[in-house]
């Protein structure tokens, strides 16, 4: 995967956590951690004049072809390695409609998908996965109280 566009730059990150039977949504993105993938609450970068409540919706209908209502603010996460840099504010999303399914990624420039699969998990089955292959702030969300 061609990630250059990403390099050298600061990301902000708008992310969607839902969360229903106590199961969280998250996207297995292609090319990402030690295994080559990495599950992650669906979300992207944030445009020049877009607010958060924009990008998230807009983010989580191209990843997950959900139509969501942006919550409450949860969590701010920084990543910093030698080659990425991404701040990402968390916030709660409730499901309007649709049903959840691997979308694309429009700012990624290979033809290929970078967005594999769409699921859902347990916190049991985040629990199991490989290190750095799941973000490591799922486990929180799944402890926090839902609707």
């Amino acid at each position: 995967m061609e990630t250059n566009h990403y390099l050298g730059k600061v990301r902000l990150r708008i992310c969607g956590v839902i969360i229903e039977n106590n199961q969280i949504l998250l996207v297995k993105h292609r090319g990402l951690g030690p295994s080559g993938y990495f599950w992650s609450p669906p979300g992207g970068g944030t445009e020049f004049g877009e607010s958060y409540q924009d990008t998230l919706i807009r983010e989580l209908m191209e990843e997950t072809r959900l139509s969501v209502l942006p919550g409450e603010f949860l969590a701010f996460h920084e990543h910093i390695d030698d080659r990425f840099h991404a701040m990402e504010l968390f916030f709660r999303a409730q499901i309007i409609s649709g049903t959840a399914s691997a979308g694309s990624e429009p700012e990624s420039p290979d033809s290929e998908p970078f967005l594999e699969e769409v699921a859902w998990f347990t916190e049991a089955e985040i629990n199991a996965m490989p290190a750095g292959t799941v973000h490591k702030l799922c486990k929180n969300f799944l402890g926090l109280p839902w609707p």
